[in-house]
């Protein structure tokens, strides 16, 4: 089977994304913790994810802990984690340079030529740029505003692109 053939990844951020920040879109104090972070999480999210005909990674900063803490309360099987490597100083500088986020290289990698969506509240323009000239399959870079998180029009605009891919 080629990467085409396979089905599409999601790839799906927590905090901004699953967990919205209300009106505070400034990221959680350290000494916040894991329970009083998730409380915004609603567990309807996992129900609408799993509908979907793809597989569902998770590209967080929580990395293996949504596996522990988000997950179950999901009502999800574990997932799949993408692990972030130490960029190179070379591709940090050119990253800075082009304004693209710290995530989409290890994205792409990940992906290697797979159909994806990554949905993230930090998608920059230049992500936008960036990831058609340099990956070969299919992609939805699918912003969502962190106030608020994912909503049932974002899990819409998901729905459609993954019946089209």
């Amino acid at each position: 089977m080629t990467p085409h053939e396979q089905r599409p990844l999601l790839f799906l951020d927590i905090d901004g994304t699953l967990l919205p920040f209300g009106g505070n879109t400034q990221r959680e104090p350290p000494a916040a913790t894991v329970d009083a972070r998730v409380e915004r999480l609603d567990s309807r999210a996992g129900v609408r994810l799993a509908a979907f005909s793809c597989e569902l990674v998770w590209a967080t900063t929580w990395e293996d802990e949504a596996n522990t803490e988000i997950t179950p309360r999901l009502g999800l099987p574990p997932l799949p984690v993408v692990h972030w490597p130490e960029p190179s100083a070379e591709h940090e500088h050119e990253d800075r340079w082009y304004g693209l986020h710290w995530k989409t290289r290890t994205l792409l990698e990940w992906a290697h030529g797979r159909p994806f969506i990554w949905v993230d509240d930090e998608i920059t323009d230049a992500d936008r740029e960036w990831v058609p000239a340099h990956h070969h399959g299919r992609a939805l870079l699918h912003q969502v505003e962190p106030s608020r998180g994912l909503t049932v029009e974002d899990f819409a605009v998901l729905d459609d692109w993954l019946r089209t891919s």
